[in-house]
């Protein structure tokens, strides 16, 4: 049920690319590989005889917990990549995501001192980037992950247009 203050009337919510789910998908699962290998190495060493005195509790118990715990991220990530968007209106810029903890983040243009876009390795393979905007308030940080690299690069020069009109204006 959206609220008013999360989801102002007559926005029309511009969302990631579809790319930006298998890109969590796939470091979901590295994250998971590897967090299962170490907390299950204890396991594999008091199953072996190497580690015996380790407690069995405990040797069953972290893998178990963690795997639990990564599944319920893991089946979380369709929803979340759904929850994140953006629009551009008149005079700021909307970002919001979250599934219990929702955000609707407003960034006026003429407050806007910079834009920022990164590409990491996974996502250059993918065709994706993140945008970065970065305000006089160290509080602010506010980002779009998951964009398509060419509507990046298009809303860092719209951006950053649409900055220095504001500031010309004051």
């Amino acid at each position: 049920m959206p609220s008013e203050a999360l989801d102002p009337a007559a926005v029309q919510w511009q969302r990631v690319s579809p790319k930006y789910l298998r890109l969590r998908l796939l470091s979901w699962g590295i994250e998971t590989a590897i967090t299962l290998l170490i907390t299950g190495l204890p396991l594999v060493l008091r199953l072996t005889g190497i580690w015996p005195g380790y407690p069995a509790w405990l040797a069953w118990g972290l893998p178990v917990f963690f795997a639990v715990t990564l599944l319920w991220r893991g089946l979380l990530l369709p929803r979340q990549v759904r929850a994140i968007g953006y629009a551009e209106r008149n005079e700021d810029l909307l970002l919001r995501r979250g599934i219990f903890f929702q955000r609707t983040l407003v960034v006026p243009y003429g407050r806007m001192q910079y834009v920022d876009v990164a590409v990491g390795p996974l996502e250059r393979a993918f065709g994706l980037c993140t945008l970065k905007l970065h305000t006089a308030a160290p509080g602010t940080n506010a980002g779009i992950a998951g964009l398509p690299s060419d509507e990046g690069a298009r809303l860092r020069e719209h951006l950053s247009a649409r900055g220095e009109a504001q500031l010309a204006g004051l």
